[in-house]
């Protein structure tokens, strides 16, 4: 740009003259807005690393660790009594030596002194024990490192320190750097609480207890590239954030029990009956839901005696956690779930009768592969061999490869549940968040993709209404609410509802369908999924993949939905047809009272009736609180409503109507007549009055131009040139009137 010297008069005019605009003088009103706030370039604080690139992606130095179990578990039906063994082969892959390791020992939230027993308050909670007196918690046997020496497998017990719901064990020898590896073996016992945090449990029917085992055994804690050991403590609402790798699992449960567990059933001749091995078989090949166990072989088998026992083998892959469920109660039902790919799953149910019936958890299979296959051909496929939906006393809980979920749900319900529960295997299941810090990123994800999967399942069967972001305004950024942000035990649980789930899950319908669209917001997730399958993503991760893919830098969006509780509210102020002609087109002035910034909708209805639709990018408020825009209308405006589909969490509806009969009509001023070329006899400078944008612009020679705004009978103002114009009352001169009070008189040329 060419640079020229100016007098100090005209030096603001030529840094200011191109951001003023008679278009925008409407008169600003009382705002709560700070545009320098929500648009500041700074919403990215870290720099990439090593391990996370500045797109978002992990890097070709990546790295995380690895924990592959041999679990051994073994059910007292009697005294709800699990007792097993974890044998745990744990691989340092970061750049760091470890000589020491944590572990999760979360049935200790149950002990009657623990941290999480100690937050729940009076008035009862979702989290911990329920007000059960029992004797909970893990009981640690013994732990042993196991070495191999001259070929022969050794076990030396090491020092370990149980503190609440971890547990510390010290290591005889460092675990080398960049791959090197220790095996431990963990005995270990606990009676299984009966509602346990609303996770895991055990619930009584007429035909015999259903055990829904989870958080069972010793789990190592999380040592990553961000944190180092992640070793929060379980206190009930923060969920989990674990290792990935490879299960082999043996429950030994009794003999007329049919267990369920992660993954896939590696000795089915050897538990299942020939008839049930027959229907297996059939199933597997069916799309219509088969029976294995059926009702009436239930009613026979729980009458049988269970004092002896028989042992279940399971294997998963690549998972970061196994549960498991086992019952003489259960009706067990199956069909195939179709993947894109041409593989196959296997979706099964397993319910009590009282459960039973096409209303309530006979359809429960079929919502199981319904919602598996949506999944798998929208975002990403379903990588394990089964998907397991157990009823229990749990409202709903999700695990890799199976889930609990309310033994009483019924048709919508049943249907939401399942599909939510199920929705997790993508977050956090494949995509392995940090859940106890950051628990929107597996339920607000989740909530989103289970709401388009509603609309699409059995031609929208069980299709939600569209939410009205004005009427649920109030209930995602009222002033109670903790910022999104929080993790989970910091959140009132009263507010988790809002901000974990429904608060997000709002979030990214605007972006998906207000800011972005579909088909960019689509590829992005999509993006994110693959890039972190398996892997720990960081908000920060999944805030920068979405921006990289769409090309849109959203940092003004994440921090008013994420970062902060700011609220929402537009307003239309006014209206002004050109030259007071409605032939000639009309300016619209709205405004941003509060915080949030958002685009703009508005439907203009003209005298006609003709609506005519118009969006604004959300770049108006970028660096103005009140916006002016000319529509080229050639009638009269009968009304304008912002919002008019309620898609923004607008909390204040009473301005966003203007109509004829109630609303600010402005009078336009007409500057033919002040237009044309002005001069001093005294003064070789010429001055040129143009219009342009409605707006008087000033052209005096050798200066640059800068515009006028009126403030008065026949007075226009140039702040950032330091000048007033008075005009006669003939319009034929001026008075240029300078900063100090002096005038200079101008006359208009004939």
């Amino acid at each position: 740009m060419k640079r020229i010297k100016y007098s100090v008069l005209f030096y603001v005019a030529l840094v200011l003259a191109a951001s003023s605009s008679l278009a925008q003088q409407a008169t600003v009103p009382t705002s709560k807005y700070d545009y320098n706030e929500v648009f500041a370039s700074n919403f990215y604080t870290n720099t990439a690393t090593l391990t996370r690139s500045a797109s978002g992606q992990p890097t070709a130095a990546y790295w995380q660790n690895r924990a592959d179990y041999q679990l051994t578990a073994k059910l007292d039906e009697q005294k709800n009594e699990i007792t097993g063994t974890a044998v745990i082969n744990y691989t340092n892959n970061s750049p760091d030596k470890l000589s020491f390791l944590w572990l999760h020992l979360d049935q200790n939230l149950f002990k009657s002194d623990s941290r999480g027993e100690a937050v729940v308050p009076v008035t009862g909670s979702r989290n911990g024990s329920h007000g059960q007196i029992f004797d909970g918690g893990h009981k640690i046997k013994s732990v042993t490192a196991i070495t191999t020496v001259g070929g022969k497998l050794t076990e030396k017990e090491v020092k370990f320190l149980v503190t609440d719901t971890r547990m510390q064990v010290f290591l005889s020898s460092e675990v080398k750097a960049k791959g090197g590896s220790v095996k431990l073996k963990i005995d270990f016992s606990y009676i299984s609480p009966d509602q346990g945090s609303d996770r895991t449990g055990v619930l009584e029917t007429k035909n015999g207890k259903i055990f829904t085992i989870a958080q069972w055994y010793p789990r190592m804690c999380v040592y990553d590239d961000i944190r180092g050991w992640n070793t929060n403590p379980y206190l009930g609402a923060g969920e989990f954030y674990l290792e990935y790798g490879d299960f082999d699992i043996s429950i030994t449960a009794p003999v007329n029990h049919f267990v369920v567990c992660s993954g896939e059933l590696l000795n089915t001749t050897a538990v299942y009956s020939t008839v049930e091995q027959s229907r297996l078989a059939q199933a597997k090949l069916s799309d219509k839901t088969v029976f294995i166990r059926t009702q009436e072989e239930v009613e026979a088998l729980a009458k049988t005696n269970s004092a002896s026992y028989k042992t279940w083998r399971f294997t998963i892959k690549n998972a970061r956690d196994v549960s498991w469920a086992s019952s003489a109660a259960f009706i067990v039902d199956a069909a195939k779930i179709n993947l894109p790919s041409g593989k196959k799953s296997l979706a099964m149910s397993t319910y009590p009768v009282e459960s039973s019936g096409n209303e309530a958890w006979g359809r429960s299979t079929e919502y199981t592969k319904g919602s598996i296959e949506h999944y798998s051909k929208k975002w990403y496929e379903y990588p394990y061999p089964t998907a397991i939906n157990v009823a229990g006393n749990e409202g709903g809980m999700e695990y890799p490869a199976i889930v609990f979920c309310n033994w009483e749900s019924k048709g919508a319900r049943l249907w939401g549940v399942t599909d939510h529960e199920f929705g997790h295997t993508w977050f956090p299941m494949i995509v392995g968040s940090n859940e106890r810090l950051y628990g929107w990123m597996d339920e607000g994800l989740n909530s989103f993709i289970n709401d388009l999967c509603g609309e699409e399942f059995n031609n929208g069967e069980f299709k939600g209404e569209k939410d009205d972001l004005h009427k649920s305004a109030d209930y995602y950024t009222n002033s109670t609410l903790e910022p999104v942000m929080s993790a989970p035990d910091n959140i009132k649980e009263s507010n988790i509802g809002v901000l974990l789930y429904a608060k997000p899950n709002a979030a990214l319908t605007i972006l998906r369908e207000q800011v972005l669209g579909k088909e960019r917001f689509d590829l992005a997730l999509q993006t994110y999924i693959e890039r972190w399958a398996f892997k720990h993503p960081s908000p920060e991760d999944f805030f920068r993949t979405i921006e990289n893919v769409s090309g849109e830098d959203l940092g003004w969006f994440w921090r008013s939905w994420f970062f902060n509780n700011w609220r929402f509210d537009q307003g239309v102020s006014s209206v002004k047809y050109v030259k007071n002609d409605p032939a000639k087109g009309a300016i619209i002035t709205i405004d941003n009272f509060d915080q949030m910034a958002l685009p703009v909708i508005l439907d203009i209805k003209l005298k006609s009736g003709e609506v005519k639709r118009v969006k604004l990018p959300v770049e108006i408020w970028q660096k103005n609180k009140q916006w002016s825009f000319k529509e080229n209308t050639t009638q009269e405006i009968d009304s304008i409503i912002l919002d008019p589909d309620h898609v923004f969490p607008d909390y204040n509806e009473s301005n966003n109507i203007w109509s004829v009969a109630t609303g600010n009509i402005l009078k336009d001023i007409v500057l033919d007549g002040y237009l044309g070329t002005y001069s001093n006899s005294r003064a070789p400078i010429k001055i040129v009055m143009t219009e342009k944008f409605s707006a008087i612009n000033v052209d005096i020679t050798g200066y640059p131009k800068f515009t006028l705004v009126p403030i008065g009978k026949d007075l226009f103002e140039s702040k950032s040139a330091g000048l007033k114009f008075q005009f006669n009352e003939e319009l034929s001169g001026f008075d240029m009137i300078l900063n100090d009070g002096q005038k200079i008189p101008f006359t208009k040329d004939k």
